[in-house]
């Protein structure tokens, strides 16, 4: 993996650094609404190889310590502090833990940031704290801090269904990724909340990659929501066929090459936030958990 800013860890030496990688949605649609309001949905998972770092210390204190705060978020809504706590309430762990976060990933950008933090939290604890759960208890907890939550720790590229909790492994090609950020962040209830999403899309007839049907029903309402996405879109548009990824803000166009992606994403540097990113078949810390 190369995950290359994990070459400089922090001065202090207590702390471990653990990748929290992005995910894209390759597929995402709304098939259905639960009683309680959750939206069933079904949609394709895959691993990007860039991310935020999760940083550790463990130690006996038995606290939980947030040492990098985000911004507008309180330490106890973060959720690498909800994913520690849940991990010592299932387990009655007197353990503690000082987290810093190297974040990359902008929030309310699709990319699974937040989730992707609380799932290394999850499997990088209970090594360190010695636990020894399997991944499915991991997934167990995993799914009480959000629906997105558990592919992580699931680890590989998954089809989902449910609220996104159902996954099965899929194949997916290997490809690069040209990843736009238009500089909004949208947050994921209010898209979910309006009238015009289509909340009734056909289920797909074979739970397996979905590719090849790309698309996103929650696109055309963002892009109504928000002008900066649709005119984001509309730029990379212009190289291929590009895509929404989760609820946005982000745009992603899948490349061929390396070479393939460099060349887009210098075209459009200069007007957009970004970054280019090879495609994970499975999460770097798959074998963390069994």
């Amino acid at each position: 993996m190369a995950f290359p800013w994990l070459q400089t860890p922090p001065t202090d030496p207590k702390f471990y650094g653990f990748p929290a990688p992005a995910k894209l949605n390759l597929m995402l649609k709304i098939v259905g609404r639960r009683d309680d309001g959750y939206h069933l949905l079904e949609t394709v998972f895959r691993f990007i190889d860039y991310g935020d770092t999760i940083w550790l210390a463990p130690d006996d204190s038995g606290h939980i310590v947030l040492e990098t705060p985000l911004p507008h978020v309180a330490p106890d809504h973060d959720l690498t502090v909800r994913a520690a706590r849940a991990l010592q309430q299932a387990t009655a762990c007197q353990a503690g833990v000082r987290i810093r976060i190297d974040k990359r990933l902008p929030m309310g950008g699709g990319l699974g940031g937040g989730s992707s933090d609380a799932a290394t939290t999850l499997m990088a604890l209970n090594q360190l704290w010695g636990l020894g759960l399997s991944r499915q208890a991991l997934q167990n907890i995993a799914v009480t801090l959000g629906a997105d939550v558990p592919v992580f720790i699931f680890g590989e590229a998954a089809f989902a269904s449910g609220i996104g909790e159902e996954l099965t492994t899929c194949t997916v090609p290997h490809a690069w990724y040209v990843v736009l950020h238009p500089a909004v962040e949208v947050a994921t209830a209010k898209i979910f909340a309006s009238e015009g999403l289509t909340r009734n899309s056909p289920r797909s007839i074979m739970r397996a990659l979905e590719t090849t049907q790309r698309q996103n029903t929650l696109q055309n309402v963002v892009f109504e929501m928000f002008p900066e996405v649709k005119n984001c879109y509309d730029s990379i548009s212009r190289y291929g066929n590009a895509m929404m990824t989760g609820s946005g803000a982000c745009i992603f166009l899948e490349c061929e090459s390396q070479k393939e992606a460099e060349q887009v994403y210098c075209s459009l540097a200069d007007e957009y936030q970004g970054f280019i990113a090879e495609g994970l078949i499975e999460h770097p810390f798959y074998s963390l958990s069994r």
